[in-house]
């Protein structure tokens, strides 16, 4: 059974508070964590980082310095300093001594123990390219064809951290953003892009997704990038605009293709518009890779099942994780994407306007053989990328 390790075990942070946040930050930095988690407690301020999507612990800092340090992104943040009982949210940079200023995310939360800070880290070198995101040919090929038409919703979907985003961004690469006028409405803008335009929604000045899409499509956009469906209006607005000549991508909060077409059509749109509007969708997760430098090779214990189907015998060569000083002890190092592509034609348009149970849908996606994320994912595993156990994790 693998347990999180600690990153290091060297005393806790003391001294300047502005030294320690810059060294925490830097450390998080140079082992590519996504987040950066400052938790207080009795006896210390607790600091873990998130890498690889898992929660690693780092040095504590030490209760004379801790409120100092929460103290000193506040203020770089733009927050205020002496709100302490009402959650917080603001954007700060920082110079810690890298090749590059590094921009975060900050977020407050008070607890029993006092004032938790997670800090997200906002990286322009996280634009994955799009033939890195770990699709298959395929459907690279297809998504392309559907990236380059002048309408049509194309939708994204899986849990928080499924690397949705990270999709789309990889998208807007594909598209000629000197020839046509590229709009997006995100929440937050989690990298800057140059050549197209960028807003940013805010709930609490009034500035909805469904209020942004609609100042956008007075913008003379081409394409329209909505960072997420939240509600019945915002979902409303996107399908029309597909309707309407723009190509629209966004994400949604679903496990897969499916649930994504049914969602949208419990939400009360008119099915018809849901299923004229939409041209694909793209289920995904993220799994973590095997550390290249310690893996082993084991074989397959029993058949591995997926429904009725024997995906991989008994006795197949498949990687175990291990855990070495290169990937903290883990036994992964860096993530990689795990997709179900669905395209819409005539039959699966006709299903939507007679609003087909989900069983009808799933049976039509076996009886065409598109694979499911547990078979994309069993694809990496028999080619030694990513675990049983990893992918099982992630769609279970």
């Amino acid at each position: 059974m693998q347990t999180r390790p600690s990153l290091t075990r060297l005393q806790p942070y003391d001294g300047d508070a502005t030294i320690v946040l810059d060294e925490i930050v830097r450390a998080a930095v140079n082992v590519n964590a996504s987040d950066i988690h400052l938790e207080p407690k009795r006896d210390r301020m607790q600091v873990r980082l998130r890498i690889d999507g898992t929660m690693i612990d780092h040095r504590p800092v030490s209760n004379d310095v801790a409120s100092q340090v929460t103290s000193r992104v506040k203020v770089l943040a733009r927050m205020d300093i002496a709100e302490r009982r009402l959650p917080q949210d603001g954007q700060l940079t920082l110079e810690v001594g890298l090749p590059t200023r590094t921009h975060l995310r900050a977020s407050t939360f008070p607890t029993s123990q006092g004032e938790k800070v997670v800090l997200r880290i906002l990286r322009q070198q996280s634009i994955h390219a799009f033939d890195r995101l770990g699709m298959a040919v395929d459907v690279q090929r297809r998504l392309e064809e559907h990236l380059a038409a002048p309408q049509g919703l194309i939708i994204t979907c899986g849990p928080t951290g499924a690397g949705k985003t990270s999709t789309l961004y990889a998208f807007l690469q594909k598209i000629d953003t000197t020839k046509i006028n590229v709009v997006t409405l995100e929440d937050p803008i989690e990298v800057e892009i140059d050549g197209i335009t960028q807003g940013q929604a805010n709930v609490r000045t009034g500035f909805t997704f469904a209020t942004g899409l609609r100042a956008i499509l007075r913008q003379d956009p081409d394409v329209i990038l909505v960072g997420e469906v939240r509600d019945a209006e915002t979902a409303g607005i996107a399908l029309q605009a597909a309707l309407t000549g723009h190509l629209v991508m966004s994400t949604l909060h679903t496990s897969d293709a499916v649930e994504t077409i049914v969602r949208l059509v419990d939400l009360g749109i008119e099915p018809w518009i849901v299923a004229n509007a939409i041209t694909s969708v793209l289920a995904q997760r993220l799994v973590r890779v095997a550390c290249p430098a310690c893996k082993e090779i084991v074989d397959l214990d029993s058949d591995l099942w997926d429904a009725d189907e024997v995906l991989l015998p008994a006795g197949s060569k498949i990687v175990r994780p291990k855990g070495c000083v290169q990937c903290h002890r883990t036994g992964y190092r860096g993530r990689t994407g795990i997709f179900e592509f669905v395209e819409l034609d005539d039959e699966i348009r006709d299903m939507i306007k007679t609003k087909a149970a989900v069983r009808e849908y799933r049976e039509l996606l076996r009886k065409r053989n598109v694979r499911s994320l547990r078979r994309a994912g069993y694809d990496r595993v028999m080619e030694g990328t990513t675990t049983v156990d990893e992918v099982v994790r992630v769609t279970t």
